[in-house]
């Protein structure tokens, strides 16, 4: 038998300041795909128009595969970055609808600044990323997730992957300093508490201040 602790919940209700996404077929879906998985949401989304989100610890494609459904069941709008040229016909309007933020390196400003203009553009929007860049192990989290929180003057909710427990986790909304790494320190001492699907993936907590920033 299913232990019961394990079984989902969705918040029967957002914030109306929450960007929404999907219906209550597409939601119906999601719940579905993620009870039988055995896998549950465990706490509360903010109420804020915009903020960035950062998923971790990401250390396997499970990580998409539980997200998925589970963004889908919460039916919140997450957008992510993807390369401009990935946005051509017939793919365009759907990477839109799903989220999708186009996305040029060598534009002048860097990303930082068109992830700031993208929030600016919008009246909601919550952005998320990975900040190991990789499922595969990694010594130092990049720091663009704070670099584009800065420049968009939005707070960072952190949300965990909790693969012994089976739980999707809200942790906590950080709101930064803008010392990136004072702000890096805190959030992987925030994260390190939860396990991934593949643990020996997982970055090791950096107590030098000094190599938290790679970039």
């Amino acid at each position: 038998m299913r232990d019961n602790k394990n079984v989902s919940t969705i918040p029967k209700a957002l914030p109306p300041e929450v960007p929404r996404f999907g219906n209550r077929v597409t939601g119906g879906i999601g719940l579905l795909i993620i009870k039988l998985l055995g896998w549950r949401f465990d706490g509360n989304l903010p109420a804020e128009k915009k903020l960035m989100v950062a998923l971790a610890p990401h250390t396997s494609n499970w990580d998409f595969v539980i997200a998925m459904p589970m963004i889908m069941a919460l039916k919140v709008q997450v957008s992510f970055m993807m390369k401009k040229e990935a946005f051509f016909f017939p793919f365009k309007r759907f990477f839109m609808w799903l989220g999708g933020l186009p996305t040029d390196r060598s534009a002048p400003g860097g990303l930082a600044q068109q992830m700031a203009r993208a929030y600016r553009e919008r009246e909601k929007m919550w952005m998320a990323i990975t900040p190991e860049g990789t499922r595969k192990k990694v010594h130092k989290w990049k720091n663009g997730f704070l670099r584009i929180a800065y420049a968009a003057k939005v707070p960072i909710l952190l949300i965990a992957w909790d693969f012994p427990n089976k739980r999707v986790v809200v942790d906590s909304l950080y709101q930064p300093t803008g010392d990136l790494e004072t702000d890096m320190r805190e959030i992987q001492r925030r994260f390190h508490k939860y396990q991934g699907r593949k643990p020996e993936n997982q970055t090791d907590l950096v107590e030098d201040d000094k190599k938290s920033t790679a970039e």
